[in-house]
């Protein structure tokens, strides 16, 4: 597997003697924006003479920056980055393309990961398309210290020693705080004798019942063992901003904030929470139960909810996911694992295998459900990041058929922090597995997460330094 750091992509040196993949960049631009099909253009770009590169890169460097914007919305980022880099008039389309909020491409999902080799404060990101690897250096707390317990629109959800969450973009670097963990409806703070803060007490009432036992006192790393379970970044079509969905403990409830709030929302009474996905102000959110519910934003300051659809878990040991379709239909996963063993012989190692998953159709409008037994050319992407389906055709280096997945097993990610991740690529057609990364060279804390790079920003007051 290839590494390459984000400083060498963007080195104008290195980019200067590939003139003729740089020339390639441009004509595989070309197809979408003159309507042509990507194989009339393939053998000129392979076959095009050294000399006619020179010319033709001396030519490209000369066009208007509105010519050279559209030929760049059409590129990958690491391609964007790369073509930024090359002179100083491509630089200027580049950034202004990025200021104007112009490049909206949807990116290839990249898996990223830490390594022990990399350090406290860096982070590779693997590239599908490229299959290669780029070294990232984030910003403080330490990658490698938090949780990563969400992954939206370009976003890490993370979590640190201090139980706190962040929202971070791995590619911009640029971080922003969340409410207080102590603004959560079942956490409140205790301090020491001077006034710091020194623990935290978790409360185990839900909307649906009391506490079964008294409250439980944590250290300040250790309440994001037992609170934290999973996160989303949607886009807050009410207000024309982001807001961030939490799926916590006790039982698994939700909460949300917008950003800019300055604490949490509790949405009871329901729990049992499992994955959640938003579309035109209302809040899709499945439980382990296979119950669907719908939390409408749209209504006023009072968010209401609706169960919409009740399945029955046949699987025994699963969990659900609700991905929004590009047919604009809801699919409800169930992913099952028969192969696991949480109370091994001594000597052997827990673990916990995914065998299959079930598929289901839920059509919004007929409130009609179906099994499907093929995706056909459509890839789902699952784990602890929003749940996506892509369609193969417009994604070529993604596999049609295939499930994409990493470990969201909040014992592993949390309890067991160092055991074996469930991850991989599953073949919808034979339930057959390979490895997304081999060798696999990640650690397996923080947990590798699904990401879909995104270089715009988000103009918020609580932005960190």
């Amino acid at each position: 597997m290839e590494l390459c750091s984000v400083a060498s992509i963007m080195s104008l040196g290195s980019l200067a003697i590939q003139r003729t993949h740089l020339c390639s960049l441009v004509f595989r631009a070309l197809p979408r924006l003159l309507g042509y099909t990507p194989s009339s253009l393939k053998k000129l770009c392979k076959d095009v003479d050294p000399l006619l590169t020179e010319t033709i890169v001396g030519t490209l460097r000369e066009l208007p920056q509105d010519v050279l914007m559209d030929i760049f919305t059409t590129l990958e980022i690491p391609d964007l980055i790369r073509v930024g880099a090359v002179c100083p008039s491509w630089h200027s389309a580049y950034t202004s393309l990025q200021s104007l909020g112009l490049y909206k491409l949807s990116q290839t999902p990249c898996l990223l990961y830490t390594s022990e080799s990399a350090g406290d404060s860096s982070a590779y990101l693997y590239s599908l398309r490229e299959k290669r690897s780029y070294k990232l250096t984030l910003p403080d707390p330490p990658i490698h210290t938090r949780c990563l317990i969400g992954s939206s629109h370009g976003w890490l959800i993370t979590v640190d020693e201090r139980s706190e969450m962040h929202l971070l973009n791995p590619l911009t670097c640029e971080q922003i705080a969340l409410p207080s963990v102590i603004t959560i409806e079942q956490v409140k703070p205790i301090f020491d004798e001077y006034g710091d803060l020194h623990k935290y007490e978790l409360s185990w009432h839900t909307g649906m019942r009391a506490g079964y036992n008294s409250p439980s006192i944590f250290d300040l790393d250790k309440l994001r063992d037992e609170l934290h379970y999973k996160a989303f970044v949607f886009p807050d079509t009410s207000t024309g901003s982001y807001m961030v969905v939490l799926i916590h403990n006790p039982k698994q409830q939700l909460s949300f904030a917008r950003l800019g709030d300055d604490k949490w929302t509790w949405l009871p009474p329901h729990d049992a929470y499992q994955d959640c996905t938003y579309k035109d102000g209302l809040l899709y959110a499945v439980t382990g139960f296979g119950e669907l519910h719908a939390f409408d934003f749209s209504s006023g300051p009072v968010v209401t909810v609706e169960m919409i659809l009740q399945m029955r878990n046949m699987y025994g040991w699963a969990y659900m996911y609700i991905v929004q379709a590009p047919w604009d239909d809801l699919l409800l996963i169930w992913r099952i694992c028969a192969d696991h063993d949480l109370e091994p012989e001594p000597g052997a190692s827990v673990f916990w295998n995914t065998t299959e998953y079930k598929i289901y159709e839920f059509d919004l409008i007929g409130s009609k459900l179906k099994e499907i037994d093929c995706l056909h050319d459509h890839v789902l992407f699952l784990g602890h990041n929003q749940s996506l389906c892509f369609s193969a055709e417009e994604y070529p280096s993604l596999k049609g058929n295939h499930v994409y997945f990493t470990d969201d097993n909040e014992l592993w990610t949390l309890r067991w922090k160092n055991d074996h991740r469930d991850m991989g690529i599953l073949n919808l057609d034979d339930n057959s597995k390979e490895e997304v990364v081999s060798p696999q060279l990640f650690s397996n804390f923080p947990a590798p997460i699904w990401v879909t790079p995104d270089l715009r920003k988000m103009d918020v007051a609580s932005r960190v330094d």
